[in-house]
């Protein structure tokens, strides 16, 4: 079968890309991922610090509520186990509610376990999150993240 002559003029008109444009894309890509990237990657411990202040916040109202059914603060030895169920060492609460005050406590995003003292320092309780390092103390990223800071 024989392309007729018009035909074989339009398939040589529908050209591709040549190498320079392709090239000019891939270097405004490159330019583009240069800019976003880093800012995007310098977040994510802000992030991290930001849910911790959420989850401080979130056990804090879970404590007050255990308080406001029972009348004091789960001791340093009860834990933040005392939200998940009923605890069985020291004052032992009589007006538990039914299924706890939060399904399971949780971990820092970093995955370490929260801090919790009652009576604390600062306050009835203190809860503090010991930062990317796991370690007291610390600056920047290490910081640690208190239930009393302001931020």
């Amino acid at each position: 079968m024989r392309l007729r002559e018009g035909n074989a003029n339009r398939l040589r008109d529908r050209g591709g890309f040549t190498l320079i444009e392709i090239m000019v894309v891939i270097v405004i890509l490159g330019l583009l991922a240069a800019l976003v990237v880093p800012k995007l990657i310098g977040r994510t411990e802000e992030a991290k610090r930001t849910q911790t202040r959420v989850q401080i916040k979130n056990i804090q109202q879970a404590l007050e509520l255990f308080k406001l059914d029972n009348g004091f603060f789960p001791a340093t030895e009860q834990g933040l186990e005392a939200l998940v169920r009923v605890p069985e060492t020291g004052r032992i609460p009589k007006n538990y509610r039914k299924g706890g005050y939060i399904d399971r406590v949780p971990k820092d995003p970093w995955g370490n376990p929260f801090v919790y003292v009652s009576p604390g320092s600062r306050g009835d309780f203190d809860i503090s999150s010991y930062g990317s390092d796991g370690a007291p103390g610390g600056e920047g990223e290490d910081a640690d993240i208190n239930s009393w800071d302001e931020k």
